[in-house]
C-alpha cells in the first residue's frame, strides 16, 4: 500500500481537498443522469459505488475526524447503501499509513526520542493504519509490543473538520435550528478525548481491570512509561480482526461463546460502571486461536449519567412501552418530546419512537435472544427503508433526544451488528452475575 509522506493539516488545505471530492461527486451524478436518460431502468448502484470510492479516497489522505465520521457511518449497515458500508469500513483498520521517515519524525516529536532509542526493535512499516493513528510492532526486554502513533495535526484539525462536514450531516439527519449544536458539540468533545492518549491509557487500565473477571475476553497490558499524549504502548495481541473471523466457517458454539463474551462485556460496563466502550466496530476486536475475544482500543468511552440511564432502560421494559402515560413521560425525560411540540408533532413522534423502541429493545424482553434471527434483521431493514421514504419525517424537526443518545445508540447499533455477524444466541441477563 502506498504510504503518506505528509498529511494536510491547515484548514484551507483540508477544505480544498473536500471541495475537490465534492466536484467528483457532482460529476458522478451528471454521468448517472446521462445514463438514466438513455436507459430509464438504470439503477443507482454504479453511482453509489463511484461516490463511495471518491468520498473514501478524499478522506483517507486527510485522516483524523473526517475519516472517523466515515468509520462511524460504516457501522450503520441498515441506513446506507452497501457500497458506502463496504468502502467506509476500510477506515476501521486499513488506510494508507505514514511513511517510515514521517513515522520516525512524529515519534521523536511526541516522545522526545527516536524509536530505536526506546525499543530493542521497532518495525518501521505499520501493521494497521486507521483514522486517528497507526500501529507498529516493537520489542523491549523480551516483550512484544504494539505502539500506536497518532497522526500529526489530527488533534488540532477536529473543530475545522467538523465545521466542513456539518452541512452534510445537517442535511443527512434533517437537523434544524440551533438545538442541533448540542449533537455536534458531543461529537467534537468525544473526538478531542480520542486524541488524548494519556486519557485513553487511563481509561483502558480502569475498564480492563474492572472487566477482568468476564470469561472469554482478554485485554492487553498498557505501559504508561512508554506512552505519551500522542503515543500508546501496549502488549502485542495476536488474533484475527473480528470482521475477518466472521468470514470464516466458525461453529454455532463458537459464535455463541464470542457473542456472550461481547454482550457481557458491554452490559457490565453500562450497568456496572455507567460508562461504556462506545466504538464497537470490528477493527477494535480480535479473536485468538483459543476463540477468545480481545478488546484492543478504548479511545472512545461514553459516560452514562443517571438522568439518562434510568429512563433509557425503563423504556427497555415492554410493560412501560405499552403504558401510554409512562411511555410519554419517559419521552419527555429523554428530550424526544419537548414542551414546544405541537399536538401533531407529539402524535407523530410518539408513534415513530414506539415502533423504534418496540423493535430495538426486543433483545431485552426475553431470557435469551438470537441475533442471527433474520426475521429480526429484516424488520430493522424494513423500518429503515420506511423511514427513509417517509416524506413527513423530512418536514419534522430532526432535533430529537438527549445528546447522550448519539453514542449510546451508536454503541447498541454497533454491538447488535457484531452479534449478528457472529450469529450469536446469547443469555440476556448472564452479565448480572459479574456485577457483584
Amino acid at each position: 500500500m502506498k504510504t503518506l509522506d505528509r498529511i494536510p493539516t491547515g484548514k484551507i488545505e483540508r477544505a480544498s481537498k473536500l471541495v475537490k471530492t465534492g466536484a467528483k461527486i457532482g460529476g458522478n451524478y451528471a454521468k448517472y443522469l446521462g445514463k438514466k436518460i438513455i436507459n430509464p431502468d438504470t439503477t443507482k448502484d454504479e453511482l453509489n459505488e463511484d461516490n463511495a470510492t471518491d468520498i473514501y479516497d478524499g478522506l483517507k489522505s486527510l485522516k483524523g475526524s473526517a475519516l472517523k465520521v466515515a468509520q462511524m457511518l460504516s457501522m450503520e449497515k441498515n441506513l446506507l447503501p452497501n457500497a458506502y458500508v463496504e468502502k467506509f469500513s476500510l477506515s476501521q483498520f486499513s488506510v494508507p499509513p505514514l511513511s517510515a521517515p514521517l513515522v520516525r519524525k512524529t515519534f521523536k516529536k511526541y516522545l522526545d526520542k527516536y524509536p530505536e532509542e526506546v525499543f530493542d526493535t521497532f518495525e518501521k512499516d505499520s501493521i494497521n493504519a486507521a483514522s486517528i493513528g497507526q500501529v507498529h510492532k516493537a520489542t523491549k526486554d523480551g516483550k512484544t509490543l504494539a505502539v500506536k502513533i497518532q497522526y500529526p495535526g489530527v488533534a488540532q484539525s477536529i473543530s475545522s473538520d467538523l465545521a466542513i462536514v456539518k452541512p452534510i450531516a445537517t442535511r443527512m439527519f434533517n437537523l434544524q435550528g440551533k438545538d442541533s449544536e448540542k449533537y455536534f458539540k458531543e461529537v467534537e468533545n468525544k473526538l478531542i478525548e480520542e486524541t488524548d492518549y494519556l486519557l485513553e491509557v487511563a481509561q483502558s487500565i480502569e475498564i480492563t481491570k474492572a472487566c477482568f473477571g468476564i470469561p472469554n475476553i482478554k485485554f492487553p497490558q498498557y505501559y504508561t512509561d512508554l506512552s505519551s499524549e500522542r503515543i500508546i504502548t501496549m502488549d502485542w495481541m495476536t488474533g484475527k480482526h473480528l470482521s475477518e473471523f466472521t468470514n470464516t466457517n466458525f461453529s454455532q458454539e463458537t459464535g455463541d461463546k464470542l457473542g456472550q463474551a461481547l454482550w457481557d462485556f458491554y452490559m457490565f460496563q453500562i450497568h456496572g460502571l455507567r460508562k461504556v466502550h462506545a466504538d464497537p466496530h470490528p477493527g477494535n476486536f480480535l479473536v485468538n486461536v483459543e476463540n477468545e475475544l480481545i478488546a484492543i482500543d478504548f479511545g472512545c468511552i461514553k459516560e452514562v449519567p443517571d438522568s439518562f440511564y434510568i429512563p433509557y432502560f425503563e423504556l427497555a421494559k415492554p410493560e412501560n412501552i405499552s403504558n401510554d402515560k409512562i411511555f410519554t413521560d419517559k419521552l419527555y425525560e429523554l428530550e424526544i418530546l419537548v414542551a414546544t411540540d405541537k399536538p401533531n408533532e407529539i402524535v407523530f413522534f410518539k408513534s415513530l419512537f414506539h415502533q423504534l423502541l418496540s423493535l430495538f429493545t426486543s433483545p431485552f424482553h426475553n431470557e435469551e435472544f438470537d441475533f442471527g434471527d433474520e426475521v429480526f434483521w429484516s424488520k430493522i431493514a424494513n423500518l429503515g427503508e420506511n423511514f427513509a421514504s417517509d416524506k413527513q419525517i423530512r418536514k419534522m424537526n430532526g432535533n430529537r433526544g438527549s445528546k447522550h443518545f448519539l453514542y449510546m445508540n451508536r454503541t447498541f447499533f454497533g454491538l447488535y451488528n457484531l452479534l449478528h455477524d457472529l450469529k450469536a444466541n446469547i443469555k440476556v441477563n448472564n452479565f448480572k452475575k459479574y456485577l457483584d
